[in-house]
């Protein structure tokens, strides 16, 4: 009962928000009235049209924002997304429409597929909710390859029981609804160019910062209570693990992204067609759950929004286990994942790549994960490489000169009309290294820091000798990559980059240590460089 009544005054105040936008408008309409009939007559006219054009510009904001409120429960197009029919993808209909008659709702008529790790059910409504229309559900295809059936059962089952909050129903579902259409109106006038808009917006700010606090408790119930009924849908223990995983998988993800679809950007390539988000499974495949959760250590979590109407996933998994047992499988990874339930997946994750990548990303060149992991390996190597590799060039040329000036002088750039083709190769340095010019005429000319430049004596040395062993350690790799001694390695369980030969695996950061001593010596190195 006490839910019931928070979910109506929700709905009061939801009435409230576009009341204020209709007596904003008439309070003007008769000020405007006033000043035209008592106060600007005669010669106070021109006052009068500068009083006129201010409202009507206030006006506009106001109703840029009631039509903003109006149109939030559209639904617009998905440019992003893959939509498939019953016919396309019969298996995973089938979940869909399983789940939403479980709860007692009607399937969606659209099912879109996107590259995120996330599902939702939106509803084309009027009067917020009131009046239901066609309904559209969006399945992450990351979400498929991380869930396994049972658990996909429990995130279907509890996306429609949104919409089958027992004891607040309609009244539910209008206030969801409502928070959405808020944060959409208040969002819209926030994007206006003009200063009238944003006072606009912060007098309606205030208020959606009022009814998102009054409606904060109706739409946590209906979290919980959406839990509650993936759970008898589901299974108990599946549906537990079901919203665990879920902050692992986006982690994942995010990590996937960034280490291995966007390793060719530097590079001005892609992986093979359909492998921007085809790859993520076979991350998913290679590595144990543990491993998967320490891709996220040593990050802090996101800071929840002070109106999200989630509760924490500590909350709600610790509600679902007080459940009785129901002898239920938690949907373990011996079960096959939900993407098995995609027939075609290649075709579905190149019309996925097609649709979320820009379109200049199709003047790019594809590469296989091998060629691409090879050639990022290379350019980073010749990366590293490249300061040494110059700072060692002008301290030759400054003792070919018989002119020491350089060598006291500080630089922190290399000059960028030195090509690469003129810079000294591997033995070179090395040889550098021998008659005594690392520390004496090539450490001060590497790029650093400028309070870094300060440092004398040892402290500059320990500050700059990890850059150049990173440097030295570049050069190796693409000396040996050159002489096919080291080999690409995708690495989905661990670091994609280069495999190189056992020997060296072994014995190459102590050569390394030695080149960079205090009192360089590069023979370790060069017996290594030697057995190549």
């Amino acid at each position: 009962m006490m839910l019931r009544l928070r979910a109506l005054r929700s709905l009061v105040l939801l009435v409230g928000f576009w009341l204020m936008g209709v007596t904003l408008l008439a309070a003007m309409a008769v000020a405007d009235w006033l000043l035209a009939t008592r106060v600007f007559t005669g010669e106070a006219a021109l006052g009068g049209g500068v009083a006129f054009v201010v409202t009507g510009l206030t006006a506009v904001a106001i109703l840029r924002g009631m039509l903003a409120f109006v149109r939030a429960g559209r639904l617009g197009p998905v440019p992003h997304a893959v939509a498939i029919t019953p016919q396309d993808q019969p298996e995973l209909w089938e979940q869909v429409r399983a789940a939403a008659e479980v709860v007692g709702e009607r399937p969606p008529e659209e099912v879109y597929l996107v590259a995120e790790v996330n599902a939702g059910v939106a509803e084309q409504s009027r009067l917020l909710g009131l009046l239901s229309g066609r309904r559209r559900m969006l399945l992450g295809v990351p979400l498929l390859a991380g869930m396994t059936v049972p658990r996909l059962r429990a995130i279907l089952a509890h996306e429609f029981g949104h919409y089958a909050n027992l004891d607040t129903r309609r009244l539910g579902a209008v206030t969801m609804r409502g928070r959405n259409a808020v944060l959409h109106t208040v969002e819209a006038l926030r994007d206006g160019n003009t200063r009238l808009d944003f006072v606009i917006g912060s007098l309606y700010a205030g208020y959606a910062r009022m009814f998102l606090r009054a409606s904060q408790s109706v739409a946590r119930q209906q979290e919980l209570a959406a839990d509650q009924m993936a759970a008898r849908h589901a299974g108990r223990d599946a549906t537990a693990a079901a919203l665990r995983l879920l902050p692992i998988l986006d982690t994942a993800h995010d990590y996937y992204l960034e280490t291995y679809a966007s390793m060719g950007g530097t590079l001005h390539a892609l992986p093979p067609v359909g492998q921007v988000h085809g790859g993520f499974p076979q991350l998913l495949a290679a590595r144990t759950l543990e491993q998967l959760v320490a891709l996220g250590a040593g990050t802090r979590p996101p800071r929840p929004h002070p109106y999200d109407s989630h509760p924490s996933t500590a909350e709600r998994v610790a509600l679902i286990e007080k459940l009785p047992a129901d002898g239920r499988s938690d949907g373990s990874a011996v079960e096959p994942t939900a993407l098995t339930l995609l027939r075609d997946r290649d075709r579905v994750f190149t019309e996925l790549e097609a649709r979320t990548l820009p379109p200049e990303a199709a003047l790019l060149r594809r590469m296989s994960w091998d060629d691409l992991v090879m050639a990022r390996a290379l350019a980073d190597a010749e990366g590293w490489a490249r300061p040494l590799r110059v700072a060692v060039a002008r301290a030759l040329r400054s003792t070919e000169q018989g002119t020491d000036n350089a060598a006291t002088k500080r630089c922190d750039a290399a000059p960028q009309a030195t090509t690469s083709d003129k810079l000294p190769g591997l033995e070179e340095v090395l040889d550098a290294f021998d008659d005594g010019l690392l520390w004496m005429a090539t450490a001060d000319r590497l790029p650093k820091p400028h309070q870094a430049s300060q440092l004398l004596g040892a402290s500059a040395r320990n500050f700059v000798r990890p850059r150049i062993f990173d440097a030295l350690a570049g050069m190796v790799h693409v000396h040996l990559a050159e002489s096919g001694l080291a080999l690409a390695d995708i690495a989905w369980a661990g670091q994609p980059g280069l495999v190189l030969p056992e020997t060296w695996e072994k014995d190459m950061d102590r050569a390394l240590d030695a080149a960079v001593a205090d009192t360089p010596d590069t023979a370790p190195l060069r017996a290594l460089l030697a057995g190549t």
